[in-house]
């Protein structure tokens, strides 16, 4: 989801690559020991096998899967291959990560509706996290006079959550109609429209930051 606020907001598209990259390392070594953190913190009792089996499955997985698969394309048609490959299967990754989402809003729609204060809770703090992080970071990226194609996806890339990661930790651990697959739920319901405000406020600024 990071690329599609990057290309909404005219980002730059290598710059964007090296964010992503990077949060994705972070997140494999970081990921475990801050959700024991947060769990320690609560009545909620995962075990640590559980916490890397699920970065293991869901991030370091992948990951080598598509390392593999881009070498061994990039071998036998060069990078126009892998090109092909992305374009071919980006409509089919964008409906599974829909259909999980409806699935999510139906197992969940009934705690949704007759339990909007619960929902509310939750909502609250997700709206001024992101809000902000956003504006403190985009208001850096003004003070050091970033050009806008680094500074939009820089404070977009900030601000945007892991929901894909988390909904599936979620789900795999405690199903899908457990009180973590609803935050995840909420996540991604308030994830999406403040995201595209905030690539509709950053295109109405870009005159604030240089071009280039």
């Amino acid at each position: 989801m990071v690329f599609v606020w990057s290309q909404l907001t005219r980002g730059d598209a290598a710059y964007t690559l090296v964010q992503v990259t990077i949060n994705d390392m972070v997140l494999i070594v970081a990921y475990a020991p801050i959700a024991g953190l947060l769990l320690g913190v609560t009545d909620i009792e995962v075990p640590w096998s559980t916490l890397f089996m699920s970065v293991l499955l869901f991030v370091v997985v992948p990951l080598i899967a598509a390392v593999l698969t881009r070498r061994a394309l990039i071998a036998r048609g060069g990078e126009g291959r892998v090109q092909r490959l992305g374009a071919a299967l980006k409509p089919w990754s964008i409906a599974g990560l829909l259909m999980t989402v409806v699935l999510l809003f139906a197992f969940q729609a009934e705690t949704i509706v007759a339990e909007p204060i619960r929902v509310a809770m939750i909502a609250a703090p997700l709206l001024v996290q992101a809000y902000g992080i956003f504006f403190i970071a985009y208001l850096a990226a003004r003070w050091l006079r970033l050009p806008y194609p680094i500074a939009a996806p820089a404070a977009l890339i900030g601000t945007s959550n892991f929901f894909e990661l988390a909904v599936a930790v979620a789900i795999g651990l405690f199903g899908l109609s457990s009180g973590a697959a609803l935050a995840t739920v909420v996540g991604v319901l308030i994830e999406v429209p403040v995201m595209l405000s905030l690539v509709a406020f950053s295109n109405r600024t870009r005159h604030w930051f240089p071009a280039a």
